[in-house]
């Protein structure tokens, strides 16, 4: 065997010099004492002289008895030396000694007979401070005891990283005797975990000396092969009285309750960041499965009652079926078990067995820890889905309801197969958490749905149907709702036949949102329509409408148009509306150059009309700010960005609404917008005589 091998180091140590004194017989302070037959002191070691205060010179050739024991004992020291020397058995206990300062000491003593090669009889004596080893033993015990009975995983490896102790709360963790932990590497006794960081970092400490304290670690072990567990690890040196070092120990908690409890509040945090980013009942449905899996289940269902889509009262407590739509199916990993569940839009009636329809009457969670052939029956649709499920191995279901305001709107299934663990109360607790945030966030969205669905109903049933095609121009329009918000705007646009084969062009704006400015809206367009009729000029009508809005108590844009197809020429006064566009083959298009004027509803503000061409194959477009104005970019830039998006006059005008609506409109905006476009088409002109 090799000399490292001997002290417990690696082979290139053993060169570094003899083993470091441990320092224990150091802290005993262990004197040896040599008697020859007579009881004269023939050796006397450095330590006796620390311990009962005589030099050597001074003890040498003395009767120990005389110089160490006190009178009263003196008989007594006698005899037993006597015996040990008669015998030869030792002797060993505590004695009272007369130091050399005059005080006496408690020794504890072992006594033996030596024989030497002459044939003579010695007596050894060794001897230690009777309360120093008494602590010293203290301190064994206790630390005997701690470690055996500590609940704490606890292991000491020498500086080769072998085991040479293990209690039993680690041999229990480990799922290991502690036995075949001793001698070993963490490699060898324990295979089945990430050997490789723990090792380094055993060597980290063993060279370091600093400690490495609360290391997270997760993992299994032969103790529960089924389920992971985390571990707080701590390393740290140990280094001997001497300052040599001893090895590394470690301490290990089970932290596994710690950890899921952990795991559990970031799956809560997590849910609330990603679970109702928009507005959208699917998306949101989509949001909660994708949460759900795979952390919490290895399948995620979502359906509504469709009952709650439609904005009905819910099915209630003894109707005997409930009606579902599906929402959003998710699984961690492919599997035919998603076959079993409803496709998303589905519809499916489930009667009163299925626990769907147990689950939304009653309001409860439903939890089947282990699932058998006659849960998946009242589980899946119908035999075929249950045997799908079957064979996917699942074994465990929970359930809960989407409630919101007291409603319930839905159910959330989750399912377990590949992951072993079936579902717990913590579970259904945390799936909970999760259905009751995606349950507001859905009834939310669908109250906001049904809202801008009316709001959108109300303001499209306030604009004009298509235009129909007018003497000599060709029409196109198009109307977008704002994207983020349920109140309806007050954009406009009307095309309106006048005599003469005339056209009126209108896009206006009411200031604000919300029924106030619909109804505004609808007023102004009524008038302007009644006011177009009479065949006024562009600025009379601009000043009726003024006067109406000022009485509406409402502010309002407008750009009137007139178009006379026999002279080709265009009559337009705007009312603090931003400028139409001109485009003419084979010029780039321009933003008309008008007197912009003030807004509907200021009062007593004259308006003036600028006449231009507008020759076969001219376009005009007209349109509200909602089209270029943001809230990140200067008016001039967007405006810019709208006449390059104009240079290909050659479009057809339906093109050209679609292009200006994809690139400059985003989905969120938080205003509406109107499109007109106009192109001027060949049209007889007049024999205009003088009288």
């Amino acid at each position: 065997m090799r000399t490292a091998d001997l002290f417990g180091g690696e082979g290139d140590q053993a060169d570094a010099g003899p083993p470091q004194r441990s320092g224990l017989l150091d802290l005993l302070s262990v004197a040896a004492v040599l008697l020859d037959a007579e009881g004269r002191i023939v050796l006397w070691s450095p330590q006796a002289e620390e311990l009962f205060g005589y030099t050597a010179q001074e003890a040498l050739g003395r009767n120990a008895a005389r110089l160490l024991v006190n009178e009263q004992h003196l008989d007594l020291m006698t005899r037993l030396f006597t015996e040990v020397m008669r015998t030869g058995q030792g002797w060993a206990g505590a004695f009272p000694v007369r130091h050399k300062d005059g005080s006496t000491r408690l020794v504890e003593f072992r006594n033996m007979r030596l024989l030497d090669d002459q044939g003579d009889f010695y007596a050894l004596g060794i001897a230690t401070n009777e309360a120093i080893l008494r602590q010293v033993e203290r301190d064994v015990a206790l630390s005997t005891r701690l470690v055996s009975q500590s609940p704490i995983g606890l292991a000491v490896l020498d500086t080769a990283l072998r085991y040479v102790s293990v209690n039993p709360a680690l041999a229990q963790i480990n799922g290991v005797p502690a036995e075949d932990h001793l001698g070993r590497r963490v490699r060898e006794a324990l295979p089945f975990l990430e050997v490789d960081a723990i090792e380094a970092a055993l060597r980290q400490v063993l060279t370091s000396g600093r400690p490495l304290i609360d290391q997270q670690s997760v993992g299994r072990t032969p103790a529960d092969p089924d389920n992971d567990h985390a571990w707080s690890v701590s390393y740290y040196r140990l280094d001997g009285p001497g300052g040599g070092v001893l090895g590394v120990a470690i301490l290990l908690v089970d932290v596994t309750d710690r950890h899921r409890a952990r795991q559990r509040l970031a799956l809560i945090a997590d849910g609330s960041a990603r679970i109702g980013t928009t507005l959208d009942v699917e998306q949101t449905a989509r949001e909660l499965a994708d949460v759900a899996v795979p952390e919490l289940a290895d399948m995620a269902a979502v359906d509504i009652l469709d009952s709650v889509l439609d904005d009905r009262h819910p099915t209630g407590p003894g109707a005997g079926r409930a009606l579902f739509r599906a929402l959003a199916v998710k699984a961690a990993y492919p599997t035919e078990a998603v076959r079993a569940a409803d496709p998303p839009g589905h519809l499916a009636s489930y009667g009163a067995q299925r626990l769907a329809t147990q689950c939304v009457q009653t309001g409860r969670p439903i939890l089947i820890a282990h699932v058998g052939e006659r849960d998946l029956a009242r589980i899946a649709r119908d035999a075929e889905a249950a045997a799908i499920l079957a064979r996917a191995g699942v074994h465990s279901y929970l359930l809960t309801p989407l409630i919101a305001r007291g409603e319930v709107l839905g159910t959330l299934g989750l399912t377990r197969a590949r992951n072993s663990v079936p579902f717990d109360n913590d579970d259904l607790t945390l799936a909970g958490e999760l259905a009751d945030r995606a349950a507001v966030c859905i009834d939310n969205a669908r109250l906001y749905q049904g809202a801008r669905n009316t709001a959108v109903t109300l303001q499209r049933s306030l604009l004009p149907d298509l235009p129909p095609q007018q003497a000599g121009l060709e029409i196109a329009s198009r109307y977008r709702p704002a994207g983020t918000t349920i109140e309806v705007g007050g954009d406009w646009f009307d095309v309106i036949p006048l005599v003469e084969d005339k056209t009126a062009l209108v896009v206006g704006d009411v200031m604000g949102s919300g029924i106030s400015a619909a109804t505004t809206m609808g007023r102004l367009r009524t008038a302007t329509t009644t006011l177009a009729d009479l065949d006024l000029p562009p600025t009379e009508v601009l000043h009726h409408l003024d006067k109406i809005t000022a009485d509406l108590e409402q502010y309002a844009t407008c750009a009137y148009t007139v178009y006379d197809p026999h002279r080709a020429l265009c009559h337009i006064a705007v009312a603090g509306h931003l400028p139409p566009v001109l485009m003419r083959a084979g010029e780039p298009p321009e933003l008309l150059d008008l007197p912009t004027g003030a807004p509907l509803g200021v009062g007593g503000v004259a308006f003036e009309v600028t006449t231009f061409g507008l020759a076969p194959g001219d376009q005009l477009v007209l349109y509200t700010d909602g089209l270029v104005e943001t809230r990140h970019h200067a008016i001039d830039e967007r405006l810019g960005l709208l006449l390059q998006l104009l240079d290909r006059p050659d479009r057809s005008s339906e093109e050209t609404c679609d292009r200006l609506l994809d690139a400059l409109r985003d989905p969120d905006d938080h205003d509406d917008v109107a499109v007109l476009i106009a192109r001027a088409r060949r049209w007889p002109r007049l024999l205009i005589t003088s009288q």
